[in-house]
């Protein structure tokens, strides 16, 4: 039953329904041009994936400040000079028949310092070279990442995902041990979630009434509380301004790392929280048909697919078809990822994931 599901269109709040349970994952490939703006690589890496088969189609983390960008080749929503790239990218996941999603992203103290050579954070963070935000430019760095919402929409896109997680920006306000701030984005979980929620809010305000939501958040690492994030996400599903959740696990089978998770799956501090309206899924390892079905047994709306859709731009066409389906064994050489619409930039970056790509004789 729940293998079937998976083909199953998914409805929203708002916007349009994702053809299946399957998203493509926010992944990092550095194949955009220095200035943010779109390059052919990306757009080709992208709509492949759209004509494979995924119902909805995610961007790599878009920047919403210059000094907010993280890597080498990131796509950016920082500035108007990136709508016609953004328009031309919604236009071909469209034509594709994916929804379509920017993931709106700020680096903080994680900013590659080859990009930014004087990067911000939530508070002084020495090691990284990193001073804390002002109260004013906090403000404005939630203006800004309505700003780029509105940017999105203006492009075409069906939606955008606040990139809550992995120790970037917001990750950082969230985190206890990093947030040393004593205005009012600092202190109490109230006050450090402050900004993501003032985000959300910014977002539904600006944006049309069609518009898609969505908030990532990792519940583990760069300083994250389980039970906190655990209580931030029952309250942004209570609240319903959310289209879905987005839960970065690292592997979706893992038991949780954090003593107050007692040796509980991390997925299921999740599952059990009441969701109203508002979708669920979760990101990590899901490399099969099994995989993908577990996580919609588990009680999941969807599944978010990464390593998966790197190694098949058609993951989805060939989970829908076969039960059994795996992703192909790693490490796989580069013409394979070269036939799967990754350019040789891509593929040089996944070079740095251990065992992924074959080594030359």
């Amino acid at each position: 039953m729940a293998y079937e599901k998976l083909a199953q269109p998914m409805t929203l709040q708002r916007g349009p329904a994702w053809k299946n349970r399957l998203m493509l994952a926010p992944l990092t490939n550095q194949q955009s041009h220095d200035d943010g703006t779109l390059s052919d690589d990306e757009y080709n890496w992208l709509v492949a994936r759209a004509r494979g088969g995924f119902g909805m189609v995610m961007t790599a983390a878009a920047h919403v400040q210059r000094v907010g960008q993280g890597f080498v080749g990131q796509i950016g929503a920082f500035g108007d000079e990136h709508l016609a790239g953004l328009a031309r990218l919604a236009d071909g996941i469209r034509a594709n028949g994916a929804v379509s999603s920017v993931q709106l992203h700020h680096a903080g103290s994680r900013s590659d310092k080859k990009v930014v050579a004087n990067p911000v954070s939530a508070w002084d963070n020495e090691a990284a070279g990193a001073r804390g935000l002002t109260t004013d430019e906090v403000e404005r760095l939630r203006d800004d990442f309505v700003a780029a919402a509105v940017r999105a929409e203006k492009a075409g896109f069906d939606g955008v995902e606040v990139h809550g997680a992995h120790g970037y920006i917001l990750a950082e306000f969230l985190s206890p041990e990093i947030n040393l701030r004593t205005d009012k984005y600092g202190g109490s979980p109230e006050n450090r979630a402050r900004l993501v929620l003032e985000i959300i809010d910014g977002i539904r305000a600006s944006c049309g009434a069609g518009f898609q939501l969505g908030l990532r958040v990792s519940p583990e690492r760069f300083g994250q509380k389980l039970l906190e994030i655990r209580d931030l996400v029952g309250q942004v599903l209570a609240a319903g301004k959310l289209d879905y959740v987005d839960l970065s696990l690292w592997d979706v089978r893992k038991i949780a790392n954090d003593a107050e998770g007692e040796g509980r799956p991390l997925i299921d501090w999740f599952l059990d929280l009441p969701r109203g309206n508002t979708r669920v899924g979760v990101a990590g390892k899901i490399l099969g048909a099994a995989d993908c079905a577990w996580v919609i047994e588990k009680g999941c709306d969807f599944a978010a697919i990464g390593r998966g859709a790197i190694l098949r731009h058609d993951f989805p066409r060939r989970v829908l078809a076969d039960p059994a389906y795996q992703s192909p064994p790693l490490p796989v050489t580069e013409q394979h990822l070269l036939d799967e619409a990754l350019s040789p930039t891509f593929v040089h970056y996944m070079k740095n994931w251990k065992g992924f790509v074959t080594e030359p004789a």
